[in-house]
Order: structure tokens, then sequence, then C-alpha cells
């Protein structure tokens, strides 16, 4: 049990995360940083999976019932 406990504690202080400095932001706040890079894009892709499904939500999944995206 002590050989399995080790690495997990070990594990857990590398994970550790420290609050982001103010100077620091400017770093997340990149355009390349974004979760959505083009935002025209994704609205029409959005756009297309709602007309195609006939829902909303659920994005990053398989497209219409032809099998097609």
């Amino acid at each position: 049990m002590k050989l399995l406990l080790l690495p997990c504690v070990l594990l857990l202080a590398a994970c550790s995360s420290a609050p982001v400095q103010p100077w620091e932001r400017g770093n997340l706040a990149r355009p390349d940083m974004a979760w959505d890079t083009d935002p025209l894009h994704s609205a029409m892709r959005d756009h297309v999976n709602v007309s195609k499904e006939g829902s909303s939500g659920g994005l990053n999944t398989g497209g219409g019932g032809c099998g097609c995206y």
C-alpha cells in the first residue's frame, strides 16, 4: 500500500497550481491562448449542427444522421 501511496502523493504535489500573478495574465490573454480562436467559424459550425440535429449544445460530437459533419 505504501508503494502505491508514495507515487500518488508525489503526483499530487507536482500538480499543485499556484495563483497567476498580475504580470503573467497578459500571457494568458493572448489570442492564441483562447479556447475559440475563430468565433465566426465556431458560430457557423454551431448553426449547422443545430440545423442538422434540431438541438443545441453538445459540441465536438458526430454530425447528422448521414455520418458527415
